[in-house]
């Protein structure tokens, strides 16, 4: 087995309804934690895990802004340079994703995560193995939730996913592991079923976004076939390779915040404005006026 996986994925076509209007011209993705687009967070994370190629999976409104964001502006470069902004100036440097590394094919239909992902195929080389990302589940972790799933994989292979917990009557929102064996850190599943009633799942351990899987799960993707809802799920082609590949649920060390609800990014923002010590007491100042 190649011990290192050097290509993500990032599935970002939706169109963020929940957060109308403001993104009906911005992308969610790039709306700011903080500073920095939550689109960022993700490639960030995915660059400390050893990720060297960048795919992402658009609508028809935001490649475009995900070129601006991750290209060079040389204009700006050259203005930060004559301020003698050299902070500002590394931090937009650091953020680029310059060619041949980043990578764009459209969506044109929204038929689910699993179709997504196979929008994105043409950039797998067969039989490899590669890593998914959405965006809009932040993770603060450190290390990155992504490099610690890559340890897993180093040692187990298969497919490895993130997981978590969550309340049975919340099951139907995920996609759930069938568990066979559990150390209450890495579980082991020969099942997954997506978005169960919660009197028939059988676990409450949830996928959240991040996936590192093999590339067999195309065989199945390439077939189309709809599940939940209506749409091709990414967890039914997981679950058709699992008498082939291993596969593994990861309980990662750190925070999940779910930016793809208000509450969630709301927190988030919350939590990193927190994270920084030159803004900590200020921003908790701030906070108590209102709590």
């Amino acid at each position: 087995m190649n011990n290192k996986i050097t290509k993500v994925i990032f599935p970002v076509a939706g169109l963020g309804t929940r957060f109308l209007p403001a993104t009906k011209a911005i992308p969610k993705e790039m709306l700011p934690i903080i500073d920095k687009p939550l689109i960022q967070y993700a490639v960030e994370e995915a660059r400390g895990a050893g990720i060297e190629d960048f795919i992402f999976v658009v609508g028809d409104l935001n490649q475009a802004l995900l070129e601006a964001h991750f290209g060079e502006n040389k204009t700006l470069n050259a203005t930060l340079a004559d301020r003698q902004k050299t902070n500002e100036l590394k931090r937009v440097n650091e953020a680029s994703i310059l060619a041949p590394n980043i990578h764009f094919c459209t969506q044109d239909q929204p038929l689910g995560l699993g179709h997504a992902v196979w929008c994105a195929r043409d950039f797998i080389d067969a039989g490899e193995s590669f890593a998914v990302i959405l965006p809009d589940d932040l993770i603060q972790a450190t290390p990155g939730c992504l490099s610690q799933m890559m340890k897993v994989w180093q040692d187990r292979g298969g497919n490895v996913v993130a997981v978590e917990d969550v309340p049975r009557e919340m099951t139907n929102r995920y996609g759930i592991l069938d568990v066979t064996e559990d150390d209450g850190r890495i579980a082991t599943a020969c099942g997954l079923v997506e978005k169960p009633d919660p009197a028939a799942a059988p676990s409450t351990l949830s996928i959240i976004g991040r996936y590192i899987l093999d590339g067999r799960v195309f065989d199945h993707l390439d077939k189309q076939q709809t599940g939940a809802g209506g749409e091709i799920q990414l967890t039914d082609a997981i679950s058709k390779t699992i008498e082939d590949v291993a596969f593994h649920g990861l309980r990662f060390d750190g925070l999940r915040f779910d930016c793809g609800s208000m509450a969630g990014f709301v927190e988030a923002n919350v939590a990193f404005a927190l994270a920084q010590k030159d803004q900590e007491s200020d921003v908790r100042a701030r906070l108590k006026r209102h709590l």
